[in-house]
């Protein structure tokens, strides 16, 4: 029997503006919480110090938060050279220090950056990611002390860009697009250690995710303040202004279509829908494609995904939950 949620059932996607000095986890706790919901889970932890988009999941947006942790990512970051650290960013103990060398210019960081940081490359996580070994986060082997071999992976930059050097306080400012699994720490390690002196993140911002653009994003003080805006005395209007909060934070929710929005969309009927949730493959005029979302042509209301295959048949891969 599968096992029942405490909380109210809603569903949908929410576009948090971490802020730094909070762990993912514990900002997806806070917001379940205010929103009172059965379930929810985040999609690609940020570190402590990263501030920026985390897309947290609601009910049956659960379900497709995959898409999002394979998505295209983009960060802007703040690099401190001449310092390296045992973590790669800020919040490490300092292992090394280095004096920047005259050498070291904007012309040269764009020049290595060129040759080093561009299409696909491979690089090396840090001992404190999120990575796992033998069921383990590597973050908590490395705070024990231990160490173990993390091979190379490979990953792609898409697009990278420096955006500001400032030599008289020795940090730099880069633009970067990439593929998932990339770690910008190990980017700015690298770099620090072509340019001789050793670099650390000392600022991380995610900007985008996916479909997801900064623009979109919700801060804490955001939501804080319409919950000091609904904020009551009297009890015996408690539950209304409750579902007055409840509506507003709603509000502020997307489709749990909205990770795939753009994919294909294929409008089912009343019994073609039937014949996909009994798990049965049914023929159908259309163009072969991996992915594709699933409508009811009734109303358009989203209730999974599907495949067709070379031979026009469709079968369902993850379908929601309908029953009341």
């Amino acid at each position: 029997m599968a096992r029942r949620h405490k909380g109210r059932q809603l569903d949908g996607v929410f576009l948090l503006d971490k802020p730094p000095g909070l762990s993912s986890n514990g900002v997806l706790q806070y917001v379940k919480r205010l929103y009172g919901a059965a379930k929810a889970g985040h999609t690609g932890a940020l570190d402590p110090l990263a501030t920026g988009m985390l897309p947290l999941t609601f009910g049956e947006g659960t379900k497709f938060s995959q898409f999002l942790l394979d998505a295209d990512k983009r960060y802007q970051t703040t690099a401190k050279l001449g310092v390296r650290t045992d973590s790669s960013d800020a919040d490490g103990a300092v292992v090394e220090e280095k004096a920047i060398g005259d050498h070291v210019n904007q012309v040269l960081i764009e020049s290595l950056i060129d040759a080093h940081f561009r299409g696909e490359i491979e690089q090396v996580p840090s001992m404190f990611s999120a990575l796992k070994h033998k069921g383990q986060p590597l973050y908590k082997l490395a705070r024990k002390g231990e160490k173990v071999e993390v091979k190379p992976r490979k990953v792609r930059i898409l697009e990278i860009s420096v955006l500001d050097y400032r030599p008289e306080v020795a940090e730099l400012d880069l633009d970067i697009r990439c593929s998932k699994g990339t770690y910008i720490r190990s980017i700015v390690e690298d770099l620090g250690l072509l340019l001789g002196c050793g670099a650390h993140v000392q600022k991380l911002r995610r900007l985008e995710s996916g479909p997801y653009k900064e623009q979109m994003m919700i801060t804490m003080a955001q939501l804080e303040q319409l919950v000091a805006n609904n904020k009551v005395t009297n009890d015996e209007v408690e539950e209304e202004h409750l579902s007055s909060l409840f509506e507003q934070l709603d509000s502020l929710l997307l489709p749990i279509y909205s990770p795939i929005e753009h994919l294909e969309k294929f409008m089912l009927d009343n019994d073609q829908k039937t014949a996909v949730f009994q798990g049965k493959k049914i023929k159908v005029s259309a163009q072969p494609a991996d992915v594709i979302r699933l409508h009811m042509q009734s109303d358009d209301s989203f209730v999974g995904i599907g495949v067709i295959n070379e031979q026009g048949v469709l079968s369902s891969k993850r379908l929601l939950n309908t029953s009341d």
